[in-house]
């Protein structure tokens, strides 16, 4: 695939997947041997294991989720992202209850695309410093 078609696979993972919450997205657009690299020690890092971060964890808490691409950079197989998923914090995050206040997770992350699907991912975000804020 050409640097242009990895992106925008990743692209639309973000805004069909992330943003909009679409299964049949999600589907098309992962592999079945997905391994999340940034998955906490002992924790489950296949493809339902982002499926459950988004469905479960981040959409139910923000409304009006969006995802906002600054920057995407590719080379051979992978691409790097940073990005900033917003939404209003009206459902319970982690274990912190609604507060109706705006939160901004900062996002870098880098996917290794195989056959126009997300083969593997490693990352970065703020989301441990939104939940502090939270908290005060």
């Amino acid at each position: 695939m050409s640097v242009d078609a990895i992106k925008a696979v990743v692209r639309r993972f973000n805004e069909e997947v992330i943003a909009k919450g679409d299964r049949a997205a999600f589907e098309a657009l992962i592999d079945p041997d997905f391994v999340n690299r940034s998955a906490p020690p002992g924790a489950p890092n296949g493809p339902e294991s982002m499926w459950n971060t988004f469905a479960n964890v981040l959409r139910p808490a923000l409304a009006n989720l969006s995802v906002t691409i600054h920057d995407q950079i590719a080379e051979g197989d992978k691409v790097t992202t940073r990005k900033t998923i917003t939404g209003i914090h009206n459902g319970t995050l982690m274990g912190i209850e609604a507060t109706g206040r705006t939160v901004a997770i900062d996002v870098i992350d880098v996917i290794r695309i195989s056959n126009g699907r997300y083969a593997e991912h490693w990352g970065l975000n703020t989301l441990a410093t939104v939940l502090a804020q939270l908290k005060s």
